[in-house]
């Protein structure tokens, strides 16, 4: 898998779980409104809503949640997202809890993704501020977590049993941000879009202008290691390499 470049033309049910509004849009933008327009349904869920995200003192946390949340749904619409789900957990102080998983576990097994993406919970270098937030670090290994063994095994959480919500097993995991690519996305016809999706977040990105000119140098940079215009990248993780195997799983978790 080193090194491809992706070219996807079947329907995807994508689930993008973050710890913050922009995440998304920053991390795996141009690829959610590439595969949005080849007809993937696509279902964000942000576990914070960016309360902390100011250093105005006028500026209340609710006000600021209720604008960032606000802020997201709109750069959803631009990617072309079905669904922006908020779990208003407190912004910055993240942790693993097996209450936690549970609620990932259940917004996995409702949506029944095919592809997860999240933070790389590998990502360990703390040489980025920006990359290497204790919150992407917690959600990354609660997603992974919640996905493999969780989701799809019915033993785990098995109230959701009673609810209807039947063990799922997604195909693979997109972790964006990471420090070691091996999947690149071509993401030249959706570029714009990433951007307007990016402008949305007019409370944290008070300089569009040079946000626009890095995101065309950053992802440029990207797109030209594999020779494209412009690219985003990820680390990918396939759970189950055969479909018939994962079928087959599912069909055993729910005797």
């Amino acid at each position: 898998m080193e090194g491809q470049v992706t070219k996807r033309k079947e329907p995807l049910r994508v689930l993008v779980i973050s710890a913050h509004p922009d995440d998304v849009d920053f991390g795996c933008g141009g690829t959610l409104a590439k595969w949005a327009r080849e007809g993937a349904e696509i279902v964000y869920t942000i576990c914070t809503s960016g309360e902390k995200g100011t250093d105005d003192p006028s500026m209340t946390n609710l006000a600021l949640a209720l604008t960032r949340e606000k802020e997201q749904r709109a750069a959803a619409e631009v990617i072309g997202a079905k669904e922006v789900i908020f779990l208003r957990k407190p912004d910055g102080e993240l942790q693993y809890s097996l209450e936690f998983r549970g609620e990932l576990v259940r917004v996995i097994r409702q949506f029944r993704p095919g592809i997860i993406f999240t933070h790389d919970p590998a990502n360990r270098a703390f040489d980025n501020q920006y990359i290497f937030h204790a919150d992407h670090r917690v959600v990354g290994e609660l997603v992974f977590d919640a996905t493999y063994p969780a989701a799809l095994n019915r033993n785990y959480y098995p109230g959701h049993l009673a609810e209807g919500l039947a063990p799922h097993a997604a195909s693979e995991f997109y972790f964006f941000a990471t420090s070691q690519p091996d999947t690149w996305v071509d993401i030249e016809s959706t570029l714009e879009l990433k951007i307007k999706a990016l402008r949305c977040h007019a409370s944290q990105i008070k300089d569009p202008k040079t946000m626009e000119e890095l995101v065309r140098t950053w992802f440029g940079a990207w797109g030209r290691e594999k020779g494209l215009a412009f690219a985003e990248r990820f680390r990918r993780v396939q759970i189950f390499h055969d479909p018939a195997k994962r079928l087959q799983y599912l069909k055993k978790s729910l005797r």
